[in-house]
Order: structure tokens, then C-alpha cells, then sequence
């Protein structure tokens, strides 16, 4: 592995009608969301195995025993954990804390970001495993609407965690803010954007078909 002592945590739900991917049921039915977020799950997973950077964590909700998670386990060889209660930020610290008691650095990602590749975790990861007085201690992935799809961490500290507003525009903001304030270097990669809203849909459905099409045998 190129990056033997770090990790990627990948957090995750399972993939249960009406409870992922609420925000697009204007244009796609409760099971349609569904699937799309299984869909997600699988272009992460494969995303992250991809180029063996670094052992890669699966941390899932509700539980570890969900029938497609375990299915994931065994098709990327990726180690389960449990989310621990608590609201995001909190279930995001006890993660990476975890992760850095193991590790290096640790990169945090959802599942909701086809755009990032093996290449943008490849980057995270080389700027946290540079060199004394190169490196840097936290990198950002930026989305387009305030938050970030990507955290990556050579340390921790609560105060990147406790008392944001998830899922507004102001988390990106914040999370700078709170850096700037423990005085910790950091670096941020292009935006991103994550595919929530029903807008993302379309961007989405146009990726996947130009994919098709880049894959797709020459006719002779």
C-alpha cells in the first residue's frame, strides 16, 4: 500500500427505503432513493479500494449486521464499525479519533460525492504525509454548498466537531474559522459537489451516461 500508516474512514447509512436520500423524493420514489444511495455506496467503496492507498474503514448505521453492508465487507475487503450515537459531529470525532490512536492520518468521506476520485484521496492523503515543517494538519474537500465532502487529519481537536450547524451553508466556514483559531496549518483541494438535492440528480444522470459512453465498445 502506497500510504500504509493512514486510513480512510467512509461513513455510511444502510440503504433503507424512506430513510436516504430524503431530499430527492420530489423526483425519485422512496425504493428509487434507495438505490441510488446503494449505487453511491458501491462507486465510494470502489473509489477508495481502487489504487490500495491505505486500509480502508466502513463505518455504518444503524448497524453492522444490515445484509448490504455485510455485502460491501466481503466485495472491497473493507473492515465494518458502528457509528456511535450522537449527532454527526460527534460521531465524526470518536471516528477520526479512533482512526489517529491507529494511524498517521486519517481521511474522512461520505457517500455522497461521485465526483472525488482515487486521485483527490491519493492528494489528501500526500499533503498529511509530508514531510516535518511541509505537511499540513487538516485538509478540506470543499462542496459547493457550504459544507465539505472530505476532512482529512494529522490530530484532532473537539472544537472542529461541537456546535456546528451540519447540513447548513456555514460548515465549511466555521471549520476554517475553528483551524485558524487552533493555529493548524491546512490545505484545501477543488470543490466538490454532493448529490442531495434534485438539481444533483440531473448532473448526476449526466456523469453516469458519459461514463456509458466512454466505456461503451467501438462499433466496427
Amino acid at each position: 500500500m502506497k500510504y500504509p500508516n493512514a486510513r480512510i474512514l467512509v461513513f455510511t447509512k444502510a440503504p433503507t427505503p424512506g430513510l436516504v436520500k430524503t431530499r430527492l423524493l420530489p423526483v425519485l420514489t422512496a425504493h428509487e432513493a434507495a438505490a441510488l444511495h446503494a449505487e453511491l455506496v458501491h462507486r465510494t467503496l470502489a473509489t477508495a479500494v481502487q489504487t490500495s492507498l491505505c486500509p480502508v474503514e466502513l463505518w455504518c448505521a444503524p448497524t453492522i449486521t444490515d445484509p448490504f453492508l455485510q455485502q460491501c465487507h466481503k466485495k472491497y475487503a473493507v473492515n465494518l464499525f458502528q457509528q456511535p450515537a450522537g449527532n454527526l459531529g460527534e460521531r465524526m470525532e470518536y471516528a477520526l479519533e479512533k482512526g489517529l490512536r491507529q494511524a498517521d492520518s486519517v481521511i474522512l468521506i461520505g457517500t455522497d460525492c461521485p465526483m472525488l476520485t482515487s486521485e483527490d484521496l491519493d492528494h489528501a492523503l500526500n499533503q498529511l504525509q509530508r514531510q516535518k515543517g511541509e505537511g499540513v494538519d487538516v485538509v478540506l474537500g470543499p462542496a459547493e454548498d457550504g459544507g465539505y465532502v472530505l476532512i482529512g487529519m494529522k490530530r484532532s481537536h473537539p472544537s472542529l466537531f461541537n456546535n456546528i450547524e451540519w447540513s447548513s451553508e456555514r460548515v465549511l466556514t466555521t471549520t476554517r474559522q475553528r483551524i485558524e483559531e487552533l493555529g493548524w496549518n491546512r490545505h484545501e483541494m477543488r470543490a466538490f459537489w454532493d448529490l442531495d438535492r434534485p438539481e444533483d440528480w440531473s448532473r448526476y444522470q449526466h456523469i453516469v451516461e458519459k461514463e456509458r459512453k466512454q466505456t461503451a465498445p467501438a462499433l466496427k
